[in-house]
C-alpha cells in the first residue's frame, strides 16, 4: 500500500513537471510570434514602446498590449492601438493559438493579413481599421468559426467582398467602410443570422441591394452610403426589420418611390436617403417614426408638402437635412 502511494506521488510529480514544461514551451511559442511582429516594426516604432517593453527579459504576459488567460497563461488578446506603428503582419502571428482578440487599429500597417491567421480558431474580434492594408479581403477569414466582429474599414482594400465572409455564422459586426471595394453585395448575406451591423459605406459597390438583406431581422444598422448602388427599394422593405435603427442609403443611384412601408421600421433613429434619384412624394407615413432623430432626403426629385415633421416629435427630430435639387411644393 505504501509503495503504491509512493508510485502515485511520483507519477503526479512527473505529470506536474510535464505540464509545467509544456506551459513554458507554449508561452515561448507566443513570445516568438510577438517578437517576430516586433522585428517587422522595429524601424517604425517612433516611441520605442515595444522595443523597450517587449524583451526576452520580461514575462510575455506583462508586455504592453498583451493579455494572457489565467488558466493556461497563453496570450488571449493583442491590443496595440494608435501606437504609430508601421510594418507588415508576420505569419508567425498565426501561432497565437489562444488569441481571441486582435486589435491593431489606427496604425500604418501595410501589405495584407497573412493566411496563417486562419489557424486562430478562437478569434472573436479582428480590428484592423485605419491602416494601409491593400489587395483583396482575405477569403480565409471565412474559416474563423467564432469571429463576431470584423473591422477592416479605412484601408485601401480592393476587389469584391468575398462570399466566404458570410460563412461566419456568428458574425455580428461587419465594417468595411472607406476602401475601394467593387462588385455586388453577395446575395448569401442572409446566412448571417446574428448580423447586427453592416457598414459598407464609401466604396465602389454596384448593383442592387440583395433582397435577402431586408430579411435579416437581427439587423440594427445598415450603412451603404456613397457607392454606385441602384434600383428600387422594395415595397415591403421593413416587413422583417423590427430592430433597425439606422438606414443610410444616401449618395447612390436608387430611383422610384420611397416606400411608405418604412413606417414599419418603428425603431429607426437615422434615415438617410439624400442624393439619389427618388421621385414621387414624400410618404406621410414617415411621420409615424417617432424615434427618428435624423432625416436626410435632400438632393432628390421628391415633391410634396413637408407635413411629416408635424407628426414627428420636435424633441426627437434633431437633424433634418433637406437640401434640395428639385423640390416642387403643392
Amino acid at each position: 500500500m505504501e509503495k503504491g502511494c509512493i508510485h502515485l506521488a511520483v507519477v503526479l510529480l512527473l505529470l506536474q513537471q510535464m505540464s509545467s514544461c509544456l506551459s513554458i514551451a507554449n508561452i515561448t511559442t507566443d513570445q516568438t510570434a510577438l517578437l517576430a511582429l516586433q522585428s517587422q516594426i522595429s524601424l517604425y516604432d517612433p516611441r520605442n514602446v515595444l522595443a523597450r517593453n517587449w524583451t526576452i527579459f520580461t514575462p510575455v504576459c506583462s508586455w504592453i498590449g498583451v493579455t494572457c488567460g489565467l488558466r493556461h497563461q497563453r496570450v488571449t488578446a493583442l491590443n496595440i492601438v494608435s501606437m504609430n506603428l508601421k510594418g507588415m503582419i508576420p505569419p508567425q502571428l498565426g501561432n497565437l493559438s489562444f488569441l481571441n482578440s486582435l486589435n491593431i487599429r489606427n496604425n500604418s500597417f501595410h501589405g495584407s493579413l497573412p493566411m496563417e491567421l486562419a489557424r486562430l480558431r478562437r478569434l472573436k474580434m479582428i480590428n484592423a481599421m485605419s491602416n494601409n492594408f491593400t489587395g483583396a479581403i482575405p477569403s480565409f477569414l471565412g474559416l474563423l468559426p467564432n469571429l463576431q466582429s470584423l473591422y477592416l474599414a479605412f484601408n485601401q482594400l480592393s476587389g469584391n467582398i468575398p462570399p466566404s465572409l458570410f460563412n461566419i455564422t456568428k458574425l455580428k459586426y461587419l465594417r468595411l467602410r472607406g476602401n475601394i471595394l467593387g462588385g455586388e453585395i453577395p446575395r448569401v448575406i442572409n446566412s448571417l443570422c446574428c448580423l447586427n451591423f453592416i457598414d459598407l459605406q464609401d466604396n465602389k459597390l454596384t448593383g442592387a441591394i440583395p433582397p435577402t438583406m431586408f430579411n435579416q431581422s437581427s439587423l440594427k444598422q445598415i450603412g451603404l452610403t456613397n457607392n454606385i448602388l441602384y434600383g428600387k427599394l422594395p415595397g415591403n422593405i421593413c416587413d422583417n426589420l423590427p430592430n433597425l435603427e439606422v438606414l443610410a442609403l444616401s449618395k447612390n443611384r436608387f430611383d422610384g418611390l420611397i416606400p411608405p412601408n418604412l413606417q414599419n421600421c418603428s425603431k429607426l433613429q437615422i434615415l438617410s436617403l439624400s442624393a439619389n434619384d427618388f421621385t414621387g412624394t414624400i410618404p406621410a407615413e414617415i411621420g409615424n417614426l417617432t424615434m427618428l432623430t435624423s432625416l436626410q432626403l435632400g438632393l432628390t426629385y421628391l415633391k410634396g408638402i413637408f407635413i411629416i415633421c408635424l407628426a414627428i416629435s420636435a424633441s426627437a427630430l434633431k437633424h433634418i437635412a433637406f437640401l434640395i435639387r428639385q423640390f416642387a411644393w403643392f
